[in-house]
């Protein structure tokens, strides 16, 4: 029991931003943290060590996200998409760029919304909880040759995309 206190008293911080990265929502962020604590707690046992534990508590969290977006029947609007707008556009202040910003947002939105899910996973697990390629591997059960080619595939789909629709 002493081992898990302090599992979660280090990881604690690092899964909730991840969280709260995701859902922009401090409460809701909070509940999912405690349930992704509560699940990695009944299921410590399979822990096989072949990843980090931040690893493995953010595949966790994810699922614990989408778990509570399907049963809210809520999609990825519901998403804190801004850190993918900031991926791809330079930070701006002025009242035209800021609505240009939410544009931007709103076709990543959509764009991650339509691509398959294996894109998808690899695309919020890289920037929002700013997993390596190989940690990424481990969650997806992939190679981790096979995460970068995702990555880049997918961050090639939303340039694309958003070169073509905002010539940015």
């Amino acid at each position: 029991m002493k081992s898990f206190e302090a599992l979660y008293t280090e990881y604690y911080d690092r899964v909730y931003c991840f969280l709260y990265r995701l859902c922009a929502d401090g409460d809701l962020a909070e509940d999912m943290t405690q349930e992704t604590f509560l699940q990695a707690y009944t299921a410590f046992h399979r822990f096989r060590g072949e990843c980090e534990l931040f690893t493995w508590l953010a595949s966790i969290g994810k699922h614990v996200y989408f778990k509570y977006l399907k049963k809210n029947k809520l999609d990825l609007d519901s998403a804190n998409l801004e850190l993918v707008v900031n991926t791809y556009c330079d930070g701006c202040v002025d009242p035209e760029e800021h609505m240009r910003r939410k544009d931007v947002e709103k076709a990543v939105r959509a764009i991650i919304d339509g691509i398959p899910k294996k894109y998808r996973d690899v695309i919020l697990l890289r920037i929002y909880a700013e997993l390596s390629f190989s940690q990424i591997a481990l969650v997806l059960k992939i190679s981790e040759n096979s995460a970068k080619v995702i990555y880049f595939r997918a961050k090639k789909m939303l340039v694309e995309v958003l070169k073509h629709e905002f010539e940015l």
